[in-house]
Order: C-alpha cells, then structure tokens, then sequence
C-alpha cells in the first residue's frame, strides 16, 4: 500500500465503520428529533435525555468521519473527514460554511441562544460599509471569520468579533467577461473548504483563495470557449471537491455541472444536462436515451438545461442533486419542433458524487415551454410521512407547485401548488407528469394565460426547513403573464449573437392580483401553516433557526424576526435601506450572530414606477450597501440616511419624441436588466437620469460603445451605430426631463 491509494480490505473497513456509525448516529439523532418535536408542540423544553442523545448523535457522526481518515491511508482523508463534520446536519452550528450551511441545504441553524425569550435584546453589534456593486449576496463563516463576495466575486474576508475588513480579493472579472457582462449581476455566494474560499465568476473562472491570507491558490476556466454564459451561483463542496455549473439565457448552451478537486482544481468529472448532436457520438448512455425526447436540430440552439444554482448533497448515499433550467430557446416548437419531454431541462437530477454518473431524475416540467426550471434551492430531510420515515427532497420551483421527492429514487411522494397555478390542473402522483389544459401550450396563435408568470412563484433566494418545526419557509410570489407566439416564425428563428434575451414567445403581464409573502409550508400535509405578505413583488431570503426564529429582510428596509410556529412578528431593525440577501447565523466564543447584507443586487425589485422607487428609496446610488451583524450584546446603530441625488440640468435638451421611441425599442432590449424598466433603477446599476453621461454625446459614445467603464461593468455595445448611440441617448434625457418634471411637482 503506498500513496493514498486505498486497499480493499481497508477500503471494506472504512465503508462498514462508517456506516455503522452513520446508522446510530441516525436512528439516535431521529429519536432526539421526536422529543423535540414533541416538546415543541406541547410548549415544554426538552428534558436531559434530549441533550444526552444531541450530542451523542453529533459525536457519533465525527467518530465516524475521522474513523474513517485514521484507517484511510494519505492525508487528504483527514482533511475531508475535518471539512465534512462542519456540512454535516449533526454540526453544532458554530460555522456556517457553505451557502445552505450543511450539505443538506436547509438554510437552518441549529443555535438556540436568540430565541424568543431574548429575541428583544438582540441589536446590532457592528456594520461595515461596502462599494456600489451587487449587494444581494449570502455570506458564509468559518472560525471566527465572515466571508462574502459582492459584485463581480470581489471576496471579503472579515473579523467577526471586530467588524474589521482582514483582506479584498478582486479577480477583475468584468474586464476580462466581454460579450458576457451583458447578462448577469454578480456573485451570489461563495463556499468553504479545508482553509479555502471558493468563488466563480461572470468569466467563467472557478478560484480557490488562501482563507487566511485571501491569495489566489488556483484558477481554472469552467466554460467552453466563446459561450455565452457567466456564473453567479455559489459553488457547492463534498468529499474533497467543489462543484460548479452556470448560468444563460442569451445564446445557444447546452448546460452541463463540473466537479474540481478542491486542492488542486484538476478536473474530475463533468455531466452535460441535456444530449449534444447525434452524429458526434453521447458521453454516456443516458444521453442517448435523452436524445429520443428531442425533435429536429435542437443542438443547434444548445438546448438549455444550465445548472445556475441548486444543489445539494447526501452524504450517506454520496448522492449529489442538481437542478436544472428552461430549455433555450424557451419556445418548444422552434427549440424540439413542439415535441418531446426534452429531457433533462427544468429537472432535479441525481447523480453520484465519486464519477458524476447518472442516477435518477425527476422532470417538474416534461417540454418546458414558460421559462420555468427547477434551479430553485434543493434541501434534503427525513420526513414521518404515512408513518414511514422517508428520506425526502423538498424543492419550491418556479411553477407554483411544492415537490416532496423520495431522494433515494426519485419516486414523487406529493406535489401541490403553494402559489396561483393555471399552467397545470395537478400532478398525477402515479405518473409523476402534470395534468396540462391544451390552453397552456398557447396553441395556433392563442394567448396563454399563465400563473406563475416567468419570475416564478419562488425566485433564487432560498427557502428555509426547520426540522423543528417541521416548516419550509418560502418567499413566494405571485404574478401573472400572457404568452403567445403567433408572430414567431419557428421555422426561421435566429439565435441572437449579441446576447440579448430572446425567448422566442411574445408575453405581458396578465391581470390579476399578484403580490409577495412568507409563506410556511408543511411538506407532510401540503399545506399553508401561516402566510404574511410582503411589501413588494420581490422577496428576499430567510433563515430558520432552532430558537423558534425566522428571519427574512424585505425591501422597505425592515429586517425582522418571525415566530416560526405562527408567524407573529417578534422584532425588527430598520437597516435604512432595501434587504434581498439570505441571513446566516453562527456562533463565535459564546456569542450567537445574525448576519445579513443590505442593497439589492439583480432584477428582483421589479419596481412600478417613480412612486414606488421614491417610497423605498430605490435610488441605487442612493442605497446604503452594508453588512450588518447582531447580536444579544450589540450596541451599536447606523448613521443616518441622506437622500440628495438630483437630476442634472440638460440645457441643451429639446424634445424629440420620435427619436426618443426609436431609443426606447433599444433600452429595452439591451439595458432595461440592469438600469431598470422605463429606466426606473433599482439595483447596483445607476440611474440613468440622474446620471451626467448622457449630457455628452462623446462621454456617452466613450461608455456605451467604447467600453469605458466596462471594469466596472458596464459592457461595450461596440456594434451600436452613431444613430443607434443617438437615439438611445435621446429616450434617456427624454426619461431625464420626466423626471425633473415629477420631482418638480412631487417635492
């Protein structure tokens, strides 16, 4: 025996000492969860023998992790068996190391010292001013230090007792994304692994960062050449490696997740979402069975499927889940001529952790044709479902409907809407498929109206599960939309080649009332336990804990703290300015923190108007971009908010309304995502009126065409005509002028 390498016999030893482990820590921890649920509903503490079998069950697991690196040979055992005890669920909850902070992804800490008995006490402990970028960004924490990625993965690394910023690392991703800075709003989160910071790109880079000292330890690109595509997910690990997929909606992909090794950034194995041309052979058997629910050339337009954000992993099983996205172009009939399931777009896809082969999967939407996907978060549980403990994956898609899935063979246990649903009648439990109205496919030229619309009835931030409570915390919406494709030739569609969104469907907001909530869904019944609207469309992130909590920010500015039992409001902060991003909590010395960011970030706010900019003080230059951290010793309070940002005067701007169409048809196409609809902005990206550039036409034709601040992240739009440049400009000092009218009259 020499290297690393493992013998049979002792391989045998590791696998049964661990599993032997894993089972009593298991059957302990189930028990131990009984008497808490137990206690809970009959309003007492747990007794002594709760917390013998806690932390007995804890210990168990470790024992067996770092069993299992005493008789493994090679020190990247032991390093694995220390990283894993802290992604465990058994973890005591100190750390909060990867974005859902155990592998099972359940957004859940397991920390009782903020409960509700001192939930009144709990203020803010200190606050660290961050730069304009993208904000709407979870952190994580490892041993004393906080880490989060803002803007384009510009990493921090800070000291959590002290509030101090430790070190910045800067990739410089926007200089180097191109075309691909055009789509995409920065990073979402990063992870931790064995004293490394790993975080992705807009470019595609996946990079390992010293934890300690915030220098690069490597770097390797995850995209193929000249792809339009970027990353904003955070990236998972396991076993020793990190795992990383992307993100498109602007060209011609076919989305695939790649495993690293996490020490050296060697690649180990990549597994592609849906079937590539038949006549270049498949990569594995499972995409030639794919291959037979395609039509036509659909590895012309890549076929979608990316992997942007949801994963998760079990452990025990060595079983990594991944959810995948719409097919591109979303149209079926100009993507797959109309026909087949196309597999494995907007799917929950099992497969092993060791060689990425395929395991199972489970398809929310056969042929997908609503931009609707199964990239929203996957959290693993054990449910008493029918009183048979079931190992289960909860997930809350976009289209409305709340999915209970048996983890170890992807049979669907149950799945019912938690949101307004039109695009299906139900799911039939038999088949797994749902139970479509002809209507829904907007067939011969009709108008579908479709509830939940494109935004989905749960975007990117994540949900939470309280295995105390037995409770998913969903940040739901609702919201409408009509679809049609009546003026797509399907026969001639052109994918885009300046990465613009392009659908090939035609849609606008349908009517109805639509709005946002914190829903609590219990995964057994399927059904609401309470419900609280939002004031906004948008609706950030939450965090559960075992202090009965939930926390969740909301973009009026209030973050606060809710009864997970019965949603009563129990505290709130106003952090002066609008909340996105998902909480954490962890545990430094013998101090419970709660940690969130502030500002937005991405298309989220979905702002309606002057109004409702100004009532929540939306101005993105305007917004106070902070990381804020409580605890039950804090003392601290924020400086107060000044709003000044006027609109420059434009003394040689006279009305030319016809022009200004022509540049609004261009603004919407290309700049609306970022600076906002009607030029209304709400995120990271400027406010265009109130911004002095468009007053020069050589500053505007220097930023817009030439790429002038494109390290910041404005993109060139190099192909823009000196007419095209012209008219743009015009609708912008023409939305400009509206503006010092409106604040004219309004202040």
């Amino acid at each position: 025996m020499s290297g690393s390498r493992r013998t049979p016999y002792m391989g045998g030893l590791c696998g049964a000492g661990r599993r032997l482990l894993g089972r009593l820590a298991l059957l302990i921890r189930v028990r131990t969860r009984n008497d808490e649920r137990q206690a809970h509903d009959l309003g007492t503490k747990p007794g002594p023998l709760w917390i013998v079998r806690y932390r007995l069950s804890g210990q168990l697991a470790k024992a067996g992790l770092i069993g299992l690196a005493l008789v493994a040979p090679g020190p990247s055992w032991c390093t694995i068996a220390s990283s894993t005890t802290r992604y465990l669920d058994q973890s005591d909850g100190r750390d909060w190391p990867g974005y859902g902070r155990t592998f099972s992804e359940q957004h859940y800490s397991p920390l009782t010292q903020v409960n509700h008995a001192t939930i009144d006490r709990l203020n803010l402990d200190w606050s660290l001013d961050l730069g304009p970028e993208s904000s709407a960004t979870q952190p994580i924490e490892v041993d004393g230090t906080l880490y989060f990625a803002t803007g384009y993965s510009l990493v921090h690394a800070v000291d959590v007792r002290t509030g101090k910023l430790l070190w910045k690392f800067d990739p410089k991703a926007a200089e180097v994304s191109g075309l691909n800075l055009r789509w995409g709003w920065g990073s979402r989160g990063i992870a931790w692994w064995d004293g490394k910071i790993f975080t992705a790109t807009q470019d595609g880079r996946l990079i390992a960062i010293d934890a300690s000292t915030g220098k690069q330890e490597w770097s390797v690109q995850t995209l193929e050449p000249n792809m339009p595509a970027f990353i904003s997910g955070a990236p998972r690990v396991f076993g020793g490696k990190v795992i990383i997929g992307f993100a498109s909606d602007t060209g011609a992909v076919r989305g695939y997740v790649t495993a690293y090794d996490a020490s050296t950034g060697r690649k180990l194995w990549r597994f592609y979402t849906v079937p590539g041309k038949p006549a270049d052979g498949f990569e594995s058997p499972i995409l030639e069975r794919a291959a037979k629910t395609w039509a036509g050339e659909w590895w012309k337009f890549g076929g979608g499927g990316t992997v942007w954000n949801a994963m998760a992993y079990d452990v025990e099983t060595d079983t990594v889940y991944i959810g995948t996205g719409n097919g591109y172009p979303v149209n079926r009939r100009v993507r797959s001529r109309g026909q087949g399931d196309n597999w494995f777009i907007a799917s929950i896809i099992a497969l092993n952790g060791s060689t990425g082969e395929y395991r199972w999967h489970y398809q929310v939407n056969p042929g997908e044709s609503w931009d609707y996907d199964a990239t929203m978060d996957i959290e693993l549980a054990d449910l008493l479902i029918h009183g048979k403990k079931r190992k289960v994956l909860l997930q809350a898609p976009k289209n409305g409907f709340f999915y209970v899935i048996d983890r170890t063979n992807g049979q669907l246990i149950s799945a019912e809407p938690f949101a307004k649903v039109t695009w299906a009648k139900r799911i039939d439990l038999r088949t797994g498929r749902p139970i479509q109205p002809p209507s829904s496919q907007f067939p011969n030229g009709s108008v579908a109206r479709i509830w939940p619309s494109i935004g989905g009835a749960h975007g990117w931030p994540p949900m939470a599960y309280s295995p105390m409570s037995g409770l998913a915390y969903i940040p739901m919406m609702d919201s409408g939309l009509k679809i049609w494709d009546r003026d797509i030739d399907a026969s001639h569609w052109k994918v885009p080649s300046d990465r613009r969104f392009d659908a090939a469907i035609e849609a606008a907001p349908d009517k109805g009332e639509d709005g946002a909530y914190l829903l609590a869904w219990n995964p057994i019944t399927q059904k609401a336990a309470w419900k609280l609207a939002r004031p906004t469309y948008s609706n950030g992130g939450v965090l559960a804990t075992a202090g009965d909590l939930v926390f969740q920010g909301t973009v009026d500015g209030l973050f606060k703290a809710y009864s997970a039992s019965d949603g009563s409001t129990l505290w709130q902060f106003d952090a002066q300015a609008p909340l996105f991003a998902p909480p954490i909590s962890y545990q430094v010395g013998d101090v419970q923190y709660v940690t969130v960011l502030t500002g937005l970030g991405t298309q989220s706010a979905l702002v309606r108007g002057q109004a409702h900019a100004d009532k929540y003080h939306l101005n993105p230059r305007e917004q106070a971009r902070r990381v804020l951290t409580f605890s039950l010793r804090g003392a601290a309070t924020l400086p107060p908010t000044i709003h000044s940002s006027l609109v420059p005067e434009d003394p040689t701007y006279r009305s030319t309304k016809d022009v200004a169409e022509l540049g609004r048809t261009i603004y919407e196409m290309q700049c609306s995502r970022c600076h906002g609809w009607q030029v209304v902005a709400s995120i990271h990206a400027p406010d265009l009126r109130r911004s002095a550039i468009p007053l020069s036409d050589s500053a505007f034709a220097a930023v817009v065409r030439d790429g002038g601040l494109a390290a910041r992240g404005m993109p060139a739009f190099s192909e823009f005509s000196a007419d095209q440049l012209r008219e743009l400009r015009e609708y912008i000092r023409t939305a400009a002028a509206d503006l010092r009218a409106y604040e004219a009259e309004h202040r």
